[in-house]
This record gives structure tokens, sequence and C-alpha cells, in this order.
């Protein structure tokens, strides 16, 4: 059956660098730019983070103001916009929540082993999502393992998650020594996946491609980008994000599917702009 597919764009993510690729958005305008031909592209949705002066990544909500509103100025209202709560290592679960709360974004992502790392910060979750809730902003779930999923279903089944629509991100290749993915790891994951929940898939490496046709052909969504590969099919570096977007629209269509525009995206994840 024909269905829409969502296409997320990750442009930078926390580590990279212009050293890593010429053509890796950081600036605010930068990432408008990016923004604007991705959703040309196909994507409807764009995952943000967000650099402080070194460089470093960054939770600060002023940032992630002023490059929204560039995103804004240049891609205009449709596009979803997601800030991102990674941790990195340094940013501690209330840190994260606090930036959410400052920021007052459309959408999320939240890293279930981050946000609540252990029992002890079950009751402060409950609270920020019950609060994410309320404020109609749209929370994707960041799995990585069949670990991670059976503890957010658990989460689900006890309350803690609040949403009626549940969208995870499951993340393959990120553990693996050389950080590659394969088709094969999708595979595994799914079956564990609650069949109502609405899911979507990153994929580290040169095998991002291949992933992406997979996840299409099993009823899920694709997220591409420099955050997680450089590569197009062919083993050569992607002159640009939008190349990587272009390639996972073809073959969505190619798959007898439709890429899924930002108004689409919008009703699919039900997800609102903020006023």
């Amino acid at each position: 059956m024909t269905r829409p597919v969502l296409i997320t764009v990750a442009p930078n993510g926390a580590r990279k660098l212009k050293q890593d690729h010429p053509a890796l958005p950081i600036s605010p305008l930068e990432l408008g730019a990016t923004a604007a031909s991705s959703l040309d592209a196909g994507a409807a949705m764009l995952h943000l983070h967000v650099r402080d002066k070194a460089l470093q990544h960054s939770l600060d909500p002023e940032l992630y103001r002023a490059a929204i509103a560039e995103i804004r100025r240049q891609a205009g209202a449709q596009l979803i916009i997601q800030i991102t709560t990674e941790a990195v290592g340094k940013f501690k679960p209330e840190e994260q929540i606090e930036s959410v709360k400052q920021t007052q974004p459309e959408a999320v992502s939240l890293a279930i082993r981050e946000l609540i790392p252990d029992h002890t910060f079950e009751s402060a979750a409950a609270k920020f999502l019950l609060w994410l809730y309320q404020e109609r902003i749209a929370p994707q779930w960041i799995l990585y393992d069949q670990d991670d999923i059976e503890k957010f279903k658990s989460f689900c089944t006890r309350g803690l998650i609040p949403d009626e629509l549940v969208h995870v991100l499951l993340v393959i290749g990120r553990y693996h020594e050389t950080q590659q993915s394969d088709p094969a790891e999708l595979e595994k994951l799914i079956p564990h996946v609650d069949p109502n929940w609405l899911w979507s898939v990153c994929a580290f490496g040169s095998e991002e491609g291949q992933c992406m046709k997979r996840a299409v052909v099993l009823g899920g969504h694709c997220r591409v980008g420099f955050e997680n590969n450089l590569e197009v099919a062919d083993g050569r570096q992607a002159a640009s994000n939008t190349e990587l977007v272009e390639a996972t629209a073809q073959a969505i269509k190619a798959s007898g599917n439709i890429v899924a525009d930002a108004e689409t995206a919008r009703e699919l994840f039900k997800i609102a702009p903020r006023r």
C-alpha cells in the first residue's frame, strides 16, 4: 500500500567539523541554507544541533532560537524543526530538560538512556514528559538497541509516556567499532518494536542508503545527513546534505511510496507549528 514516508535531515551532529566535510553547516546562515535546499529535495523535518563560539556542541536556548529564526527565514514556516537534547557525556538530565523548557521548540529528540539513566530520574522525567504533552511539543525517542526498546515499552505500560502517538528513532551502527551500519541490524530490531509506534531509522556509515531502503520496505521513516554519514551509495563523498536527501527521496519513490511533504508530515506526526 502506498504511504507517505518522512525524510528528516540531520545536517551536522554534535561532533563533526569543517575538516570532516567543508560543506558541514554550523552557523545559523549555513543551517538555514541547508534547511531550504533539503526542504526542496524532500525533507520535511530538520534535526537541529547548535554550536557555541568554540564550535562545541551546545544546548543553549539562545543559540537554538537564533538558528531556528534563520531557518524559518530561509526555509519558511512549514518545515518541522526538531532540536536535540544529546548529552555528549556532559549535559545532565536536568540540563537537557531546562534547555527544552527555555527553547520551547515544536519538536525534540530525547535519548531514553540519557534522560532516564536509572530509576532515580523517573519522577523528574515523568513531570517533564507531561509538560511536553501539555505544551504539544512533539517528542521523538532515540533507541539504540533491544534493551532500550524494552525499557521504553515498560515506561509506556507504566504511564511515564503520556502521548497517544509515539515516534521512536532506531539508531543502527553507532556502537560498531567502525561505526558502520548493516540493514540486518534493523531486521533484528523491528520484531521488538510495538506495531502501534511510528518509527524512523538513522544509520551510521556508508550503508545509510541501503538501510533507508530497507526501512521503507518495513514500514518506517528515514533520517539521513552528515551527522551520521558523509557518503553516497557509490562510495564517494556526498557534495552536501541535500544530495543525501535527494537519494533517499528517489529510493522512496522507487519503492512505490511517496515522499511526505512538510504539511503531510505535520498531520502524520501531529506536530503543530509553534506560535
